[in-house]
């Protein structure tokens, strides 16, 4: 914390105090401090990006920008509606859809399921094809997108009452299943959208279902709320082929990398299953929610605040300025100085006194590269208001929202204070006593004191009761009695992985890998265009433009899904018990995790951020509510007029968080991210002004400050004043000095096996039933019973049964004396 206050008083700037401000003619105190201001923050004219942090885009964003339909797939609307149409007029006569009762309805939807169960492939197609006409919003009879929207969620709750959803799982558990389908796309050099049109259309029906049916209305009917809350627990129960549907999906993911099925339409899987995830488990609301009540069950006492509040009340630091905007306000300053300035000797005796101050000769090994220290050319309000009194109302009110204080409460773990303790007692007494932290006999009144605050400020969480919990299992099989776990939908998924879990990470990962911007193309990577490749290659200039915001678009969609999976995916199995994480987290790490999330990252990632991807025209639901404008190369070049792309901001964020979940308290993993030369990579990440992003890319630069050398923390003073500003506070953590570093030799492979034992005891004690100690068997010592029991016999053995004495038994000799003895 002292380092902290240290950092945010520094930086070599132009420090004033009352009596020298004194000494500037010509100037009040306002002037003074509007100057100030300018220069800190007059060359940063970008505003903070307006970007909302939640579990998915507002639902009409989702349909248009991530939803399973594309540009190459858009002729695909029309076959869907004249499939619908030849259908319905065969049924009913010359009405609409939209005029039909509820009757009605509900008796063709039921004629429409009859339809998937016939066995020829092409009819059954086109009746699959009529349904995905319906969650599609019957679009033909609709004269606006409100109106789409309206038939849309109809549409889905009603084909959900009839057991639609049911039947289409069937259905791709056959499609999966089909080896002719997987082999003909194995043998193919180039596989296109017509290798997987059964299988897109059916994880459409399936996405569009449960992306409606989780959004929730006001004006939803109760029916409509009673079926979501059943379609929950069936999506995450082992209803569907004896396994939650996620388990399915994974499998599909699995069998796709491993080459057996290239024909796969991967983004439509990773999207339905990212929906059914957050369906099932809950988002980052629930999860708060679940913490909460986890935390009561256990009598721990409440979270100091609410995380989600606390980040959305956060402003973003100031992005660095361009080299010209540098030189320019250094001009600037130099004239106003020479100007306004008479007498500089204390100021010149103050800064020579300054040990912050940045010095010219410096060199910086990773940083050499122009405008990489980003926040260092911001002043931070903090920084301000440690070297001058409170600015004067009138002049400050763009700083009115400014919250008092630090935005953290501080935490201390227990284990905190036992080191705190235990070196205490090693200095002024010479003695310890293990984990006792109450005992205080001998120690000065301020230690006293510290014990007290540290102790005020003391976090218990639940992973660390979940660790006590499994050691007394480990310690006591016999009488520690037995664990009641709740069978909750994390819980069944975590079963239901446990099997294949390593491979499904190595999957998802070779995805991420071949969708990154940053990754090159490769023979040996995997195909992730199948889905999005038409079957003739474009021919004009704005035929390959379209496909290329396509390509684009595609992958940037998958980086969504992945990022987005893998976080819910930890932060859920963290609550549920600490090894279930665990043992995920350390998959990810083995499988290369860390290093690729900073490949990721090293690129030009406000491009990423403001890409666009996208032809607002052509998303739906907006290209079958409206007539079409005929697109030109200009237009597409245009792309939006949004200020940033939404799903990579999102992405960011998300695998920034990935990577602290990885790295947090594990100090050999810390060190990876020390050795992959992170800071230069995680420092530009910092030019995003955005308050939730930065706020995380401070958190993996502060656990690795102590091992970045005193150099970098010289020359990165703005940076360490962030960190103190935004990241949490552990009030004994040395992070910004790195005196311990001889005290933590970096053994990566003793704590990753440590790590793992901890592990593989857990799931073994918990899921592997067939792998029991036969030392904790009960055994039977009655002769009478055991004897008495009675055994069943094979028929082949009880057939053979007098070959099998003469064999066994008379025909060997035996010598009584030897068993006697």
């Amino acid at each position: 914390m002292e380092a902290g206050g240290g950092g945010g008083g520094g930086g070599g700037g132009l420090l004033v105090n009352n009596k020298q401000r004194s000494m500037l003619p010509g100037r009040g105190r306002g002037d003074f401090i509007r100057n100030q201001r300018k220069d800190s923050e007059g060359f940063s004219e970008s505003p903070d990006l307006e970007f909302e942090y939640a579990d998915t885009d507002k639902w009409t964003a989702e349909l248009s920008g991530s939803s399973c339909t594309i540009v190459t797939e858009g002729p695909e609307f029309h076959l869907n509606r004249k499939c619908f149409e030849e259908d319905f007029r065969i049924h009913v006569a010359e009405q609409k859809w939209t005029e039909l009762d509820a009757a009605q309805h509900r008796a063709h939807a039921m004629r429409l399921l009859d339809g998937l169960e016939v066995t020829a492939r092409e009819r059954r197609l086109k009746v699959a094809r009529a349904i995905l006409y319906l969650t599609q919003g019957s679009f033909g009879e609709c004269d606006s997108e409100a109106e789409v929207q309206h038939w849309m969620r109809y549409n889905v709750f009603l084909l959900l009452e009839a057991g639609t959803f049911t039947a289409l799982v069937e259905l791709l558990n056959m499609e999966i299943d089909n080896s002719a389908a997987c082999s003909s796309a194995v043998r193919k050099p180039a596989i296109s959208l017509a290798d997987s049109t059964d299988l897109r259309v059916l994880l459409n029906i399936m996405y569009l279902m449960v992306e409606t049916i989780q959004r929730e209305d006001e004006a939803d009917r109760p029916e409509w709320r009673a079926s979501r809350e059943t379609f929950r627990t069936e999506l995450g129960s082992s209803l569907y082929n004896n396994e939650p549907i996620s388990v399915m999906l994974f499998g599909m993911v699995t069998k796709f990398c491993s080459g057996h099925a290239p024909h796969f339409p991967m983004k439509k899987v990773l999207l339905l299953l990212w929906k059914s995830i957050v369906f099932t488990l809950g988002g980052f609301e629930q999860l708060q929610t679940i913490k909460i009540r986890r935390r009561e069950g256990l009598g721990l006492p409440p979270l100091p605040e609410d995380s989600i509040r606390v980040i959305r009340n956060m402003r973003a630091a100031s992005p660095p300025a361009s080299a010209s905007d540098l030189i320019e306000q250094q001009q600037k300053r130099a004239r106003r100085e020479h100007k306004g300035l008479i007498k500089q000797d204390n100021l010149d005796a103050f800064n020579e006194k300054d040990p912050y101050k940045a010095d010219d000769s410096r060199e910086e090994d990773e940083d050499s590269e122009e405008n990489d220290n980003a926040l260092e050319t911001e002043t931070f309000p903090l920084e301000r208001d440690e070297v001058m009194p409170p600015p004067i109302p009138h002049a400050t009110s763009e700083r009115i929202s400014f919250p008092k204080g630090l935005p953290w409460a501080p935490k201390v773990r227990e284990k905190d204070i036992e080191n705190f303790l235990e070196s205490s007692r090693s200095k002024f007494i010479g003695y310890t006593l293990g984990n006792d932290t109450d005992t205080v006999v001998g120690l000065p009144r301020p230690i006293h004191e510290s014990i007290r605050t540290l102790k005020q400020h003391k976090y218990i969480s639940i992973g660390e009761i979940q660790i006590r919990r499994e050691e007394e299992y480990q310690k006591t099989p016999l009488s520690g009695g037995e664990e009641e776990v709740e069978m909750s939908p994390t819980e069944l998924l975590y079963q239901g992985m446990l099997p294949s879990l390593p491979q499904y990470m190595i999957a998802l990962l070779k995805i991420l890998l071949a969708a990154a911007p940053t990754s090159k193309a490769k023979t040996d990577s995997i195909n992730i265009l199948a889905d999005v490749l038409p079957e003739e290659m474009p021919t004009t200039v704005l035929q390959s433009m379209k496909l290329g915001v396509d390509v684009n678009r595609h992958k940037e969609i998958i980086v969504k899904a992945i990022s987005t999976i893998l976080l819910l995916l930890l932060k859920h199995f963290k609550l549920n018990h600490i090894y279930q994480f665990e043992y995920m987290a350390q998959h990810l790490v083995f499988a290369n995790c860390i290093p690729l999330i900073l490949k990721f990252f090293n690129q030009n990632i406000m491009s990423y951020i403001t890409a666009k991807n996208s032809i607002s025209v052509l998303d739906f639901p907006h290209c079958v509510a409206h007539e079409l404008p005929e697109l030109t190369a200009e237009s597409l070049e245009a792309g939006d007029t949004n200020q940033f792309c939404w799903r990579n901001l999102f992405s960011c964020i998300n695998l920034l968080r990935t990577l602290n979940k990885l790295t947090k308290w594990k100090h050999s993993r810390t060190m990876m991210l020390v050795v992959f030369k992170s800071a230069p990579i995680l420092k530009r990440a910092l030019k995003v002004k955005q308050a939730m992003m930065q706020l995380y890319v401070l958190k993996l630069l502060k656990v690795q400050t102590k091992y970045l050398g005193r150099q970098w923390r010289k020359s990165n003073m703005k940076t360490m004043s962030a960190i103190y500003q935004k990241v949490r506070h552990r009030l004994n953590d040395d992070w910004a000095y790195g005196n311990d570093l001889d005290a933590r030799p970096w053994d990566f492979q003793a704590e990753e096996c440590a790590l793992r034992a901890s592990i593989e005891r857990f799931n073994s004690r918990r899921y592997d039933q067939t792998q029991s100690n036969p030392d904790f068997l009960p055994v039977d010592n009655c002769l009478q019973s055991v004897l008495g029991q009675r055994v069943e016999l094979p028929e082949d053995f009880q057939m053979n049964y007098d070959l099998w004495l003469e064999r066994e038994v008379f025909s060997k000799p035996i010598s009584w004396e030897e068993l006697l003895q």
